[in-house]
């Protein structure tokens, strides 16, 4: 049976759906030698703010029985160093890169998108020209910015007005948990001229170190992850998927190509793969592997089979 894996990511067409999140795999270079990055559907890479930051102190990572704990706190190291040397090597990547952009008011996103933009014309299009970015509104780990303009749609509507007046490309929305309606901020996205939506982001969490009696982050609460999610991220990328028209990105819990075809099923396009990655580096070559044997099985041809296909009660 002859399959077709590729997939529409608005514009972008990708060899398949199976692309790896933000902030699981740096700026792709990382992963050189343990990942082919050309049998992937895209990369999204670290968050990228104008500064050079960091991120909290340790502790900032801990493992739970079903998932992760993370604090990082966007460590990045700037626009500046990213320009200068993580984006020539990611312009021969040999797959769609999408750059996540962070900040802590709106000045910081729009510099970004900025620099991005004057890189791209001076540079022009053609093979390792971006495929997008990413615009992160929905990080939970910092005390500025991120889930302050993702929470309400007032807020994020703003930023993503005004970040499409500043970024001609692809531009992809990741949403956050923590609002009251997914699907109210996904209209609001797509109202300010978003061109597709990402999520999941982390829901909160919470573990205690019985010995010292002290959070096991330096934050107290911080973001969770890993296949203890992927419920509430396939019912909001349902919820996200019928309420508007743009192509979803879903992520949250995926360890196995069967997980893909769950958030193909609820509505996504693409899914990112996360947490899996820190435990197997090549965890997605895998799930690509998956999905396919899983589509031979089923008799399903193409991904695009696949999308929304899901049947509500």
């Amino acid at each position: 049976m002859s399959l077709n894996l590729e997939t529409r990511l608005g514009p972008l067409t990708l060899r398949n759906p199976v692309c790896l999140a933000s902030g699981t795999a740096g700026f792709g270079r990382e992963l050189e030698g343990l990942l082919p990055l050309e049998r992937l559907g895209a990369l999204f890479t670290k968050a990228v703010t104008p500064e050079p930051r960091p991120g909290n102190p340790m502790p900032r990572l801990a493992e739970t029985e079903h998932g992760l704990l993370n604090s990082i706190g966007l460590a990045n190291p700037g626009l500046e160093a990213f320009l200068a040397h993580k984006l020539p090597w990611l312009r021969g990547a040999r797959t769609a890169v999408l750059v996540n952009v962070a900040g802590r008011v709106a000045e910081d996103y729009l510099s970004v998108c900025r620099a991005l933009q004057q890189v791209e014309e001076t540079l022009g299009g053609g093979p390792g020209a971006l495929a997008g970015i990413e615009l992160n509104v929905s990080c939970p780990n910092v005390k500025e910015g991120g889930i302050s303009f993702g929470a309400r749609p007032g807020p994020l509507e703003d930023l993503v007005r005004q970040v499409r007046r500043t970024w001609h490309g692809l531009l992809v929305v990741k949403l956050t948990p923590q609002t009251a309606s997914v699907a109210e901020q996904a209209r609001a996205a797509e109202a300010a001229g978003a061109d597709a939506l990402s999520l999941i982001n982390t829901v909160p969490g919470m573990s205690i170190d019985l010995g010292t009696r002290r959070p096991r982050t330096i934050t107290n609460t911080s973001g969770y992850s890993g296949p203890a999610i992927r419920p509430i991220a396939v019912a909001q990328v349902f919820q996200a998927a019928r309420a508007v028209s743009l192509p979803v990105v879903g992520m949250g819990g995926i360890q196995t190509g069967r997980d893909v075809v769950e958030f193909l099923l609820a509505g996504a396009c693409a899914v990112q793969v996360g947490t899996a990655s820190f435990a197997e580096p090549a965890r997605a070559l895998g799930i690509v592997d998956e999905l396919a044997g899983w589509m031979e099985r089923e008799g399903v041809g193409e991904v695009a089979e696949l999308v929304g296909a899901v049947r509500p009660w």
